[in-house]
């Protein structure tokens, strides 16, 4: 089954006609799961292990849509046409909240761990050691100019942001708006920047769309796959990506701290954000395999300290709070805001 998003409108490439109603989804015996790139290699690697160790379910189908993509498709209804689990690199924000109400959808919240946002370039490349200030400045669509007035942003090269940086043009691959990745950096960098240099809050969170930015869809693979080709160009992208390519491209250090499992997990590094994926309580018990699926994924062998997650670079969250989303799974909580 693949989804797609059209013009904005959240579409599914079935071949039959989308039909609401949790019974119709007693058609389908394959959990269907969407959304977060960063979360996507967990997701992948649960599922996979989920598989293995119960014949009697089919491994579940994982694509990557972004989390505001697989968020308005989870919560564009009920039914074999709608997908089982969302997974998410930010938390469901309330008007997608509403969404899924209004269409009968009722989600249940799990909290996987955490992660950092990273700029990463490849080994050939300069040595990165920005401000989120630097950053901003890089990428911020319009700043003021001497007198206090928006201008379009005039920095080409980083070292017009300050002469300590390289003389290399700004070129940055990263996420597209229907990313929890791109929603994140823009709150945990651009906004936390710009308040301090811009009045106009309204544009804090618009990145610029002169060529110095370029959205790089929501393939985190394929991001590393350019910078290697590329090493003048700066990626961002999910810890975990840069954890599993330690090899060929090398993280920014970013306010004085650089990306590292540790730095992340001790809250030390300042761009780091929660996991998450959502459960369709709707779809349990209907769809085979969907609580099983959830536990393995909460399962102290999965997401633990020692966890096989943690191995593709999940940061796990502290003990009480792995208890506490076990008993969201245990029971379906359903998710109230």
């Amino acid at each position: 089954m693949t989804y797609k998003l059209l013009a904005g409108v959240a579409t599914l490439a079935l071949g039959v006609a989308v039909t609401a109603g949790a019974a119709q989804a007693q058609s389908r015996d394959q959990i269907q799961i969407v959304g977060s790139s960063t979360v996507f290699p967990f997701s992948t690697a649960v599922a996979e292990r989920f598989g293995q160790k119960n014949s009697q379910f089919k491994t579940p189908v994982v694509e990557s849509t972004g989390s505001g993509g697989g968020l308005k498709l989870f919560c564009g209804g009920v039914g074999a046409s709608t997908p089982d689990i969302t997974n998410a690199s930010r938390r469901i924000k309330q008007s997608e909240f509403e969404t899924c109400t209004s269409n009968g959808v009722t989600p249940v919240e799990v909290k996987v761990g955490f992660d950092g946002i990273v700029l990463a370039n490849a080994m050939s490349g300069p040595d990165l050691s920005l401000t989120r200030e630097q950053i901003f400045q890089a990428l911020a669509k319009q700043l003021p100019d001497a007198d206090g007035n928006l201008q379009p942003n005039p920095n080409q090269n980083w070292s017009d942001i300050d002469p300590a940086l390289p003389n290399e043009k700004i070129e940055v691959l990263g996420p597209p708006p229907t990313s929890g990745t791109r929603d994140a950096f823009v709150e945990l960098v651009m906004e936390e920047a710009c308040a301090e240099a811009v009045e106009a809050a309204d544009v804090c969170s618009e990145i610029r769309e002169d060529g110095a930015y370029v959205e790089a869809g929501e393939n985190d693979n394929l991001i590393v796959q350019k910078l290697e080709a590329n090493p003048q160009a700066v990626g961002i992208f999910g810890f975990s990506f840069l954890d599993q390519n330690s090899n060929v491209i090398k993280g920014a250090i970013v306010d004085g701290v650089e990306p590292s499992f540790d730095l992340i997990a001790s809250g030390d590094y300042p761009v780091s954000r929660s996991l998450y994926f959502y459960i369709k309580k709707e779809h349990v018990g209907t769809i085979p395999g969907i609580a099983e699926y959830a536990q393995e994924f909460t399962s102290e062998e999965a997401f633990g300290a020692d966890g096989y997650l943690t191995e593709l670079g999940l940061i796990p969250l502290p003990e009480e709070a792995r208890a506490s989303n076990r008993d969201a799974v245990e029971n379906m909580t359903p998710l109230s805001m």
